[in-house]
């Protein structure tokens, strides 16, 4: 049995979670979001506490147990607390700014790159001198959180010999050591 599916979910004062028809629909201070549930996984809702069954040990019944139920957990966390992603614009005359929902980058190249952001996730960059620009990304929704992040860390993904490009704050960059200095 999946332990990620057998962990029970409580509901936080705040979060309404409504079921209906396969539709899950969750209600907090900071938004909505809804999710259809697989016929082969239940959900159960008792005082205040999640419970997901499935319906037998089939390999594809087994790992959607465990997916729905981190789902369905990611969006009460996000509903109720919301979820934030910080991305670093390090290297030599590249910046961030923003403009109400649109984010522009100076990457190096011979243009800027404006990024139309989505109304659900809230984006502000951040300049101060002597450190590289954040940006910061903060949304209810998980999963389109995650997906602006990578297309915006796609437009200048980190190299290895100097470590410029876009990078989420606090990852490791693998560096490699470059050209030795000349023969003798």
């Amino acid at each position: 049995m999946s332990r990620i599916g057998k962990a029970i979910i409580t509901i936080p004062g705040g979060v309404e979670i409504t079921q209906q028809a396969g539709m899950i629909t969750v209600k907090g201070k900071k938004g909505q979001l809804e999710q259809l549930l697989d016929d082969c996984v239940e959900m159960t809702i008792d005082n205040g506490v999640i419970t997901f069954t499935r319906k037998s040990d089939a390999p594809d019944h087994r790992s959607k147990h465990g997916l729905y139920r981190a789902l369905i957990q990611n969006m009460i966390t996000g509903v109720s607390e919301g979820f934030k992603k910080e991305l670093e614009v390090i290297g030599v005359g590249y910046r961030a700014n923003t403009t109400g929902q649109q984010l522009e980058l100076a990457l190096g190249f011979s243009h800027a790159i404006i990024m139309e952001i989505p109304s659900e996730v809230k984006v502000s960059a951040n300049t101060e001198k002597g450190k590289a620009p954040v940006v910061t990304l903060e949304s209810h929704d998980k999963q389109l959180l995650g997906q602006v992040a990578a297309k915006i860390r796609s437009f200048r993904k980190p190299e290895p010999y100097k470590g410029k490009g876009i990078r989420f704050v606090g990852e490791e960059i693998r560096r490699k050591a470059g050209k030795s200095a000349g023969k003798k």
